[in-house]
């Protein structure tokens, strides 16, 4: 409470497409609460139109609920001659408010206290772990929706249809990854010591670890970071050991693994050995002198003969220009011949998080007047952003991994640059491309959970949960640059300065060609190198900007050396106390876009609905709940974040029959369709054309963003906004508004009913 400089201010007006409502504004320590007073609000209404004849008047006092960290930045105006001292607020879910006060000083007493408030010095400030569920949440505990164990299982491993695979415990402490789960499902013909080498080779120690097997035939989805080649073209015997048993664990293991890797038939050690079985009843079954029985050989795969392909998510020119601080791409002369035939590798042009920051603040720039104005969205700027270009892209690369998988039973490596963002994208949606069990509710909040939170996404960096004060602007009476006013939308990285957001990807489809692009690409790693003072091999002694010139890059705080260890102090294990505004970045969203994508063009097939993902889009910056707080395991596990705080999907299993889709068909993916030669009970996403505006996400009416904008009546706030429910954490809401949550101060089931998104 120290830092609220005025907990109450009464006769605060509220702008929604421009029409007024007066209301009394509270601060608590956790929520910005603004409460409508039925009087004013009817007395509003009839001065700005006549109410309908039949309508009843509303009763009760309605609340709007904000949490502060879904605060994306606020404006402070002072008085002028042409509007009285106001605060525009422009929210994460999309929502832009307006606050006009009577007196500058209370203007200005708000603004700082919704300043102190979201800018926090760590984690544990943050709501959920002061947030008190309510009594429908308390009997939920989503803290048990994932298990590892049973999930592994339900896909095999472990088992007679899957002995190609194995559970290591080689990170069960984190010592060996910091930012990977504890548990690693590796080839089974892979000790834990080739672990222990192959991991120097891979950026962060993300060696290549499984993370979905297709039921069909056993090809698997594999994930990890970048290769750790640099200038010199390093390479890893142990690493290619570890991709070639990888490719070749859908054959019968009686038989040679690998051409020219695997010349004999070795399992694994014994103290490296762990089954699902000895994991979940019996730690302590598998002991020294107790190797492993031979395994049978499984069943022929039908079908063509095995593609398999490692997928770079990363733009060409970008990948090869990292090569320069001491990472990039696989050199495939290593690892063609790991397969027969020889495994390939795409590179996807999937662009890194500085342009996809970009992406996302011109579009709020193209909607952003919603609270001054009824208008529909700049359709020319909504264009330009390519935020759908970029949503294509994705699920261009989503179709050449399902493509790989189900029709050409292949294997595919995904990584990108750390192999926590675009990587987490890919595989994800590719798994609910593949498998019906992650188009049903439970089974999404696993998908989440083991390819978003356990294998080590940054939320807590991507989605910038402490705040900043540059996300805070008071503007002068003689005005604000554009510069100054949109800070977010500013990439001032040397990547955007030397020609804009994608800078690499333009090179590379540049008419020159890729002589051209690399030239330019090694050019501009010179250029990196003179700014910072960093000669390759060795590491610069300070962070600088310039890092941000390449592709991942965003990620360490310091250029990487080129010597192929993994350094144990790097950025990701380095706590870290405030936001960085630019490691920001729209990843997760983008995630929660591509899926909409394939749910509305595959509306029977999914059994949860839009609304469903828009709620996950609010609670991933609500704060609420503590899974999304941290950048890793390690970290929840350090902060013991189980203990002290709830689930996310406490809220979602609360309230099951809210996220249900009326056209979800069960019979539409039943087992007889399983090996149907057109794909069957997979999924294959359409781009182009197919690819629509999330409108509800935007907090837009239909056609506002896909069709003919249809005009919005002159009204005040939208009754959906005092939705029923029965607040706090425990309120249930039945309209699809986005962003506004029922309920009481601190999580109270008896709050006034405004539903939160």
């Amino acid at each position: 409470m120290e830092y609220i400089r005025v907990a109450k201010v009464e006769n605060v007006t509220i702008l929604h497409h421009g029409q007024p409502t007066v209301g009394t504004l509270h601060l608590t320590p956790h929520h910005l609460i603004f409460r409508i007073d039925p009087e004013a609000e009817s007395s509003c209404q009839s001065a700005s139109q006549t109410p309908p004849p039949q309508a009843k008047p509303v009763k009760r006092p309605r609340e709007i609920w904000i949490t502060y960290p879904i605060i994306s930045t606020l404006f402070r105006h002072p008085a002028s001659a042409a509007s009285p001292a106001h605060l525009r607020l422009r929210n994460r879910d999309f929502s832009f408010l307006t606050f006009q006060f009577k007196t500058e000083r209370d203007c200005r007493d708000v603004f700082e206290s919704i300043k102190s408030l979201t800018i926090v010095k760590g984690v544990e400030n943050l709501y959920a772990y002061s947030y008190a569920p309510g009594s429908i949440e308390k009997k939920f505990n989503g803290w048990k929706i994932y298990n590892p164990l049973k999930e592994y299982e339900r896909m095999g491993i472990g088992t007679e249809r899957c002995k190609g695979w194995r559970i290591s415990k080689i990170n069960k402490d984190y010592a060996f990854s910091p930012t990977y789960p504890a548990l690693l499902v590796v080839p089974a013909t892979i000790s834990d010591t080739t672990l222990s080498h192959a991991k120097n080779y891979r950026s962060r120690a993300r060696i290549p670890a499984l993370t979905y097997i297709h039921p069909l035939n056993n090809c698997s989805i594999t994930r990890c970071s970048q290769p750790l080649t640099g200038v010199r073209g390093n390479r890893s015997i142990q690493d290619e050991k570890l991709v070639a048993a990888i490719f070749a664990s859908s054959q019968p293991q009686n038989l040679p693994q690998t051409l020219g890797q695997l010349e004999t038939f070795n399992s694994s050690p014994s103290s490296s050995y762990t089954n699902l079985g000895a994991l979940s009843l019996d730690p302590d079954a598998c002991t020294a002198g107790s190797p492993p029985e031979a395994p049978e050989p499984p069943p022929k795969i039908y079908g063509a003969q095995q593609n398999n392909l490692i997928v770079d998510a990363r733009p060409t020119v970008n990948a090869y220009a990292m090569q320069a601080l001491g990472m990039g791409s696989e050199n495939m002369e290593n690892y063609r011949h790991l397969s027969s035939p020889p495994c390939t590798k795409t590179y996807l042009g999937i662009e890194n998080i500085h342009v996809m920051r970009d992406c996302l603040n011109k579009v709020i720039e193209a909607i952003k007047d919603s609270d001054l104005s009824p208008l529909s969205p700049n359709r020319e700027m909504l264009i330009r952003s390519g935020w759908t270009k970029h949503i294509g892209t994705m699920l261009d690369g989503t179709a050449v991994i399902v493509r790989q998988i189900a029709l050409e039973h292949s294997h595919v490596l995904i990584h990108c640059s750390d192999g926590w963002d675009r990587t987490s994208q890919l595989s994800s949606l590719a798994q609910i491309c593949l498998d019906p069990y992650f188009r049903t509710i439970e089974g999404f909040m696993a998908l989440v959970e083991k390819d978003w939170v356990s294998f080590g996404h940054r939320f807590r960096d991507r989605c910038g949960f402490l705040g900043s004060d540059k996300w805070f602007i008071e503007k002068s009476g003689n005005g604000v640059s554009a510069e100054d006013a949109y800070p977010n939308s500013e990439d001032d990285s040397l990547a955007s300065r030397n020609g804009g957001p994608g800078t690499f990807a333009s090179v590379a489809n540049a008419g020159g060609g890729l002589g051209e692009a690399l030239e330019k690409g090694i050019g501009q790693a010179k250029l990196f190198f003179n700014t910072v003072g960093v000669v390759p091999g060795r590491a610069s002694s300070s962070p600088s900007n310039s890092t941000e010139l390449l592709d991942g890059a965003e990620d360490y705080s310091a250029s990487p050396s080129l010597d192929r260890k993994t350094k144990p102090t790097n950025a990701a294990t380095t706590p870290v106390t405030l936001t960085k505004p630019k490691e920001v970045s729209p990843v997760f969203h983008q995630f929660l876009d591509a899926t909409y994508q394939i749910l509305h063009q595959n509306p029977t097939r999914f059994e949860y609905n839009e609304r469903f993902l828009r709620r996950l889009l609010y609670h991933l910056y609500s704060c609420q709940y503590g899974t999304f707080l941290h950048n890793n395991d390690k970290d929840r596990h350090d902060a013991r974040i189980q203990e002290r705080s709830r689930s996310v999907w406490d809220y979602f299993l609360a309230r099951r029959e809210m996220w249900i889709s009326e056209k979800y068909d069960p019979a539409a993916d039943g087992a007889d369709r399983e090996r149907e030669i057109d794909g069957g009970r997979v999924l294959f996403p359409k781009t182009g054309a197919a690819i629509r505006w999330w409108e509800e996400c935007w907090g837009r009416e239909v056609g506002e963003m896909n069709g003919s904008a249809i005009s919005l009546p002159a009204t005040s706030l939208p009754e959906e906004w005092g939705g029923s429910g029965t607040g706090g954490g425990g309120g249930r809401g039945t309209s699809p508004a986005p962003g506004w949550q029922s309920g009481g101060v601190g999580g109270s089931d008896k709050g006034i009913e405004v539903e939160m998104m």
